[in-house]
């Protein structure tokens, strides 16, 4: 059985580079484009996996030429299929990036497809799955109540669990079911209503977080580092100084990063260098799921 499982979509990521990401009404000439595995529970399985650990990553699909790129990518990392559900009346989804690439800075449109659909009768068969891991990690790119039910098996089975609320969307109920919430700062931002620029303000924000009843907050700052508090014990770690060439999927790595880091049992403040490290290192390299580094890499 896998140490940690995975709830979340995978999409093709399509994306585009150019000397800037244009504004409406604009057309820019771009310099490359590029096909490749994304959405962010596919981007966290991988990077879990290629760290060495043992992950389970459940999806769904669709039957399409997208859908053979999401079973080749999964088994190309070491990452079981059984537990992704492929239906043809759907299509596997896709996601639009537009990349600045003198800064790596992005905007993404993505179309969810066939996880869309997805239904909680539906987990029923792969919910063991989750009951048998330590960890649990989602986000927020299923629909709402298939997330919260799998947090709540999640949290009756003792599994640690770990909600990366992206896309910030209203989650009414769910912060009982969340050991970590890993927002970056505009997520942060969306549940706090506090702008989040430096280390200041994240801890603001962080403790208006505990205030709603989660117990461990992470916020994520970019190139700024990250912000921890469990209310009692505070990190705040700068970020590694790379030269980002795109940060599509860094949230992700870091996330993948900090599961891998709570499944060996490490220290909190070890899990977050990690998990640091590893959202760093996958600025290095263009794309999202294929830009997740490897175990040597660290």
């Amino acid at each position: 059985m896998s140490d940690i499982s995975v709830l979340g979509i995978f999409v093709a990521d399509i994306s585009f580079s150019g000397s800037k990401i244009p504004a409406i009404g604009e057309t820019i000439l771009g310099t490359k484009y590029n096909i490749g595995p994304g959405g962010k529970g596919c981007n966290q399985a991988i990077a879990i996996a290629r760290l060495g650990g043992k992950v389970s990553f459940i999806s769904k699909i669709g039957k399409d030429n997208y859908g053979e790129l999401a079973l080749k990518t999964l088994k190309k990392n070491n990452i079981s299929t059984t537990n992704i559900i492929q239906d043809e009346n759907f299509q596997t989804g896709v996601a639009g990036i537009l990349v600045d690439q003198s800064s790596g800075k992005n905007a993404i449109n993505v179309i969810t497809g066939a996880p869309s659909s997805l239904t909680t009768k539906e987990l029923d068969n792969h919910i063991d799955t989750i009951k048998k891991s330590k960890i649990f990690l989602t986000q927020l790119e299923v629909p709402k109540e298939v997330t919260l039910h799998c947090l709540k098996v999640a949290k009756e089975n003792n599994c640690l669990t770990i909600l990366n609320p992206a896309p910030a969307s209203e989650i009414k109920g769910f912060f009982d079911y969340i050991d970590y919430f890993t927002p970056n700062e505009t997520e942060a931002e969306f549940y706090t209503g506090i702008k989040i620029t430096n280390e200041k303000e994240a801890k603001v924000a962080a403790e208006k977080i505990l205030g709603m009843g989660i117990k461990k907050v992470v916020i994520t700052l970019g190139e700024k580092g990250l912000f921890y508090t469990d209310g009692k014990e505070e990190i705040y770690l700068k970020a590694d100084n790379f030269k980002a060439i795109d940060t599509t999927g860094a949230g992700d790595a870091f996330n993948g990063g900090l599961a891998f880091a709570l499944s060996q049992k490490k220290p909190i403040e070890e899990c977050l260098k990690i998990a640091n490290r590893v959202g760093g290192l996958s600025t290095l390299k263009q794309g999202a799921g294929n830009a997740m580094p490897y175990k040597k890499d660290l």
